[in-house]
């Protein structure tokens, strides 16, 4: 294969949409900060002209005004820094918010010895108050971003058109992987495997576009901009390092997809060793300080959420008493973390003797067998218990299992002892974390998951477990019990 020179249609065009979404990243990022900033100041100190006072020989002689453009330009730089508009982290993934989050906690971490040392008094109510403000709107922004990014996605826009290279087993994978992956920002255009025209057919509705020898001319015809390498034992070393520099002539992006599935980017590090780079992957952690991050977040968001709540839960309670007869809360058991049996509580959303009549019901509409077991339309449901179910309301009560440490805010779906039952040796792995009030599960579809959906989620957040993620996930819980679907 000779080098080529010449870049593809669609290489100029991801080029451009990408510059295009940067310019709105970083236009968004310097109106926000101007507002945090100059908001937390006019707050503070309203239209009057106040100096930051300093000992000598640092005395200053600057007002507010100027900390607070010296502060806005120090953002921007740090957020630069930190690579938070950088393509390959925008759009999907944590990655984008921690580095967001990262920034600004080490650009006021900074502004703070720099205070300290120098002795400069800065008022701690215009910083400590920009400080969450500028985050809060920074993420918030990042966030209505990638929403319209998808938006655009769906209508075939800003996507990255990309071939899969290797053994077609390998390419088979990662194909369906992306397919169930919304908002990976790649659009498969086509495979190229050892066999070429003479494979059995496409790879998961990807059309075979040749073998590996076709590389440059299926990237022309295909107007490709990006190649996945997925792995094939006859492509050696050499052949790598020369598709590598084929393609950076063309200014194609080259991704190597690893035989690794469901690990998010945290746990993995690329270490260069003799020119070779190697993938260090670390194993959860579940114990020691993350452990303890965990089961703090759930004590007070729990704490805080009953708080606010509670005129609330006496009104629930109160209509719930009044629908029918029965007991207000109904205790059901579950399987927490390492398989131990805990009560879960709900508001009673059925007739008082439902669990007598499951069985025949599950038995009538023959699902007694079937894993995640519903009843559809359900008989038991009382009118207000409908209510309730359809906007999680049922689910509040289980903040006193947050609370008391048997759940925790966010974690995998807790399932009865039946569905445990039914378990491979992968499933219980999922036991290693309590199971929570949401989680991936929750945001992705609810009781409309199968079987083995609903597993390989839970999975995926034991093994890739991080703070930012949970934050996360029960910002986006919010937004699928205000427009619910598959309630439980």
């Amino acid at each position: 294969m000779a080098i080529g020179d010449t870049r593809t249609a669609g290489v100029l065009r991801r080029r451009s949409w990408q510059r295009a979404y940067a310019v709105r990243l970083f236009s968004t990022d310097v109106a926000v900060i101007l507002a945090a900033v100059f908001g937390s100041q006019f707050i503070w100190f309203g239209l009057e002209t106040v100096e930051v006072a300093a000992p000598q020989p640092f005395s200053l002689g600057a007002s507010y005004t100027a900390v607070s453009l010296v502060l806005v330009v120090a953002w921007m730089v740090m957020l630069d820094v930190f690579a938070t508009r950088d393509h390959k982290v925008i759009g999907s993934g944590t990655l984008e918010y921690k580095r967001v989050a990262d920034a600004t906690i080490r650009l006021f971490g900074l502004f703070a010895i720099v205070a300290f040392l120098f002795k400069i008094e800065v008022a701690r109510g215009y910083f400590l108050l920009a400080l969450p403000l500028g985050m809060a709107l920074l993420l918030g922004s990042r966030w209505r971003w990638r929403k319209w990014l998808r938006r655009r996605q769906v209508r075939g826009f800003y996507l990255s058109r990309a071939l899969l290279m290797g053994e077609r087993r390998k390419s088979a994978h990662v194909a369906t992987t992306i397919a169930r992956t919304p908002g990976s920002g790649l659009l498969l255009v086509g495979a190229l495997t050892r066999e070429g025209s003479f494979s059995k057919g496409p790879i998961n509705g990807v059309p075979i576009a040749g073998d590996y020898a076709d590389l440059l001319t299926a990237v022309d015809e295909t107007n490709a901009d990006t190649v996945i390498l997925t792995g094939a034992d006859d492509i050696d070393p050499e052949d790598m390092r020369r598709v590598g520099w084929e393609l950076e002539a063309r200014d194609v992006e080259l991704i190597v997809a690893p035989a690794l599935t469901d690990i998010a980017g945290p746990r993995i590090h690329s270490r260069p060793v003799a020119g070779m780079p190697l993938i260090h992957v670390s194993y959860p952690q579940f114990e020691g300080a993350k452990r303890v991050t965990k089961r703090t977040f759930d004590i007070v968001g729990s704490a805080l959420l009953i708080l606010l709540s509670s005129p609330g839960l006496i009104g629930v309670a109160v209509a719930v008493k009044r629908s029918s007869p029965g007991n207000i809360v109904y205790r059901q058991e579950r399987i927490g973390r390492h398989g131990a049996t805990f009560g879960m509580y709900k508001f009673r959303s059925m007739v008082q003797d439902a669990d007598d009549q499951l069985e025949s019901l599950l038995d009538a509409q023959g699902t007694s067998d079937t894993p995640l077991f519903k009843v559809t339309n359900d008989p038991r449901i009382t009118p207000v218990g409908k209510i309730l179910r359809k906007y999680s309301i049922d689910e509040l009560p289980q903040l006193f299992n947050v609370l008391f440490g048997e759940m925790s805010l966010v974690g995998p779906r807790p399932q009865r002892a039946a569905e445990v039952a039914l378990y491979d040796d992968a499933a219980h792995r999922r036991l290693i974390m309590k199971p929570g009030m949401s989680g991936l599960w929750q945001v992705s579809g609810r009781s409309n998951l199968s079987w083995e959906d609903s597993i390989r989620l839970d999975l995926y957040y034991v093994e890739n477990w991080s703070l930012t993620a949970d934050i996360l996930i029960l910002w986006r819980t919010v937004r699928a019990v205000v427009t619910p679907e598959g309630a439980v």
